[in-house]
């Protein structure tokens, strides 16, 4: 998934994505724990890949977001 993808998507979106990527990185991780070997051990580094983008972009916007807030706020003030 790019980064792109993720910007293209609202926050509820990314959140959804989020809790899937989350439910499917720990049935990986339950399948290493029972002795098996991945499919694709690729995988699991690719789907943590994905979680840290989307959490990024989620504290970006949270970012822009209060510094938007901020700015009105010292306007309000003068």
């Amino acid at each position: 998934m790019k980064a792109a993808e993720i910007r293209a998507m609202t926050d509820a979106e990314a959140l959804e994505k989020l809790a899937a990527l989350r439910k499917e990185l720990a049935k990986e991780r339950a399948t290493i724990a029972s002795g098996t070997r991945p499919e694709k051990p690729l995988k699991i580094r690719n789907i943590r890949r994905d979680i840290a983008r989307i959490l990024t972009i989620l504290n970006e916007r949270k970012k822009k977001e209060k510094k938007g807030l901020r700015s009105k706020t010292k306007e309000v003030k003068e």
